[in-house]
């Protein structure tokens, strides 16, 4: 059962396609202690199972561990599946069987019978109406092993519809009782997914498992890696038998409990509506963004300089994600923006891109972006720097920055691109304008922000003197951002569906 999820974050597409196909499943999750296997496991079970035909089978913690580290699982369906494959599964004993073992060879040609017919027909092949316990069989002359007994019986009470088994760990079941883990995989993958057509899902101890891959038909791993002192997630999709692999990579949080991959950001991806401004707190400007006003403790400051860099890889798409609504929710309150571009945004661009959501005529009101190439426009909101007389650019650079003010004197947004004034008037007088842009935006109500990319010989300059310095960056993908000054952690980018386009939020990397 595939689960829509209203902040487009979720199982990887490629792993529902791997579950959703006909027959049975395996699938191996490997990683370092910590890196959320046992999250994902328990994930797989609640969006892709049916509730009354699937089991976790844990034997690394207890039922009441498990539900302290995942309140979520309390919820009755799901308490009942996790109950049913420790606790209970631990209290009983499978029945002794009248029936005589399948001689093993005969088993083995059967399999292999229908493996084949199963490649080369187009019509799946009639479910199973018993459980094949061939492998069981030969395991139970060693050891009687309650837990996989029971499963078994489980399972051939849904045939012929699909159960899912979790089974975490595969070594918690091989050394309890002296088998090797190859022993266990292959019995299970024998006798429950291609005799049984059952999806099971190995949990490994072993970060690595290579003597295992071989015996399922997929395999993932959980890592994670520290980013300026601060975690991130992944999980890398290593192999999906009859899958195609779109990503082999996706970003993923364990926020609350729960696994959630990140898809690759498509910013107009679902409703497009009207900006609606979110209100100023007292001495502060809302952001637009809850998540990020909530991080800046309401909004920037007024009379503050607030500085986000843009990582290389970051695409305009991503990096729009974050400034479009703090633009728009600037004007939409009716304040001006006095604006010089980073390199790859132009004033049509940056027009089309804001009338989606406010008209043009607010946007012809409230912006004004420095062309420094132009000498004259029919467009009120280009400022035509080009003209070689300094004392005609100042004027026009004064003349629109009091329209923007008003006869009421309001604020506006000093919004800098440093690669532009960079680029275009050298390091010096970068510097001198950022000085100057800061020491007027102090003793004023106004707002600044600059954008700052990678390889500028004033990033450090600007650093020092940002009230707030916010870092954007990208991985597998997606968005993400976090907080140099204040320091925070890493906040993945996602759109707000309920809101609509381009309204987003700023889910926890944790």
């Amino acid at each position: 059962m595939n689960k829509p999820n209203s902040n487009h974050i979720s199982i990887p597409s490629e792993i529902r396609t791997f579950f959703g196909k006909a027959g049975g499943r395996s699938l191996l999750i490997k990683g370092r202690a910590g890196s959320g296997k046992t999250t994902l496991a328990l994930q797989l079970l609640e969006d892709l199972a049916d509730p009354l035909k699937s089991f976790y089978l844990s034997s690394r913690v207890s039922d009441l561990a498990l539900f302290r580290q995942f309140p979520w699982l309390e919820k009755e369906e799901m308490r009942n599946r996790v109950i049913d494959a420790s606790r209970v599964l631990l209290k009983h004993l499978h029945s002794e069987t009248d029936e005589e073992p399948l001689d093993i060879d005969n088993i083995e040609k059967l399999n292999s019978a229908r493996e084949f017919l199963r490649s080369v027909s187009d019509e799946p092949l009639a479910p199973p109406s018993k459980v094949d316990r061939t492998r069981l069989a030969v395991l139970l002359e060693r050891n009687r092993m309650p837990e996989l007994e029971r499963i078994y019986d489980q399972v051939e009470g849904n045939l012929p519809d699909k159960s899912m088994i979790i089974i975490d760990s595969v070594e918690g079941i091989t050394k309890k009782y002296s088998l090797d883990d190859e022993e266990l995989v292959t019995c299970i993958q024998k006798d429950l997914v291609e005799g049984s057509n059952s999806d099971i899902v190995f949990v490994l101890e072993d970060s690595e498992g290579k003597t295992l891959e071989y015996l399922v038909d997929g395999v993932v791993k959980m890592d994670f890696k520290s980013r300026d002192g601060r975690r991130t997630r992944k999980i890398l999709l290593e192999k999906l038998r009859g899958t195609q692999i779109l990503q082999p990579s996706y970003l993923i949080t364990l926020n609350g409990g729960r696994f959630n991959s990140f898809d690759p950001f498509k910013r107009y991806d679902g409703d497009i509506r009207p900006w609606t401004a979110m209100p100023d707190v007292d001495g502060q400007y809302s952001t637009g963004i809850t998540g990020l006003d909530a991080l800046l403790g309401g909004g920037y400051d007024a009379g503050s300089y607030n500085v986000i860099e843009v990582d290389e890889n970051v695409s305009n798409e991503e990096y729009h994600s974050i400034v479009v609504p703090i633009l728009l929710n600037f004007m939409a309150q009716d304040r001006g923006i006095f604006a010089v571009l980073t390199g790859g945004d132009h004033a049509e661009s940056m027009k089309k891109d804001l009338v989606k959501f406010i008209s043009e005529e607010q946007f012809s009101n409230h912006i004004r972006i420095a062309d420094y190439f132009t000498t004259s426009s029919t467009a009120p909101y280009i400022m035509a720097l080009g003209t070689r007389n300094a004392d005609e650019a100042l004027r026009t650079w004064n003349s629109n920055q009091e329209f923007l003010r008003g006869p009421e004197n309001k604020p506006i947004m000093d919004f800098t691109g440093f690669d532009t004034l960079e680029y275009l008037r050298g390091g010096e007088v970068a510097i001198q304008h950022l000085l100057d842009a800061v020491a007027k935006i102090k003793i004023s109500k106004d707002l600044g922000i600059g954008i700052l990319k990678p390889g500028l010989r004033l990033t450090q300059e600007i650093m020092n003197m940002a009230d707030t310095y916010f870092k954007i960056i990208s991985i597998d993908k997606c968005p993400c951002i976090y907080g140099i000054k204040p320091k925070t952690m890493i906040y993945g980018i996602v759109n707000d569906v309920d809101k609509g386009t381009p309204n987003i939020k700023l889910v926890p990397i944790i």
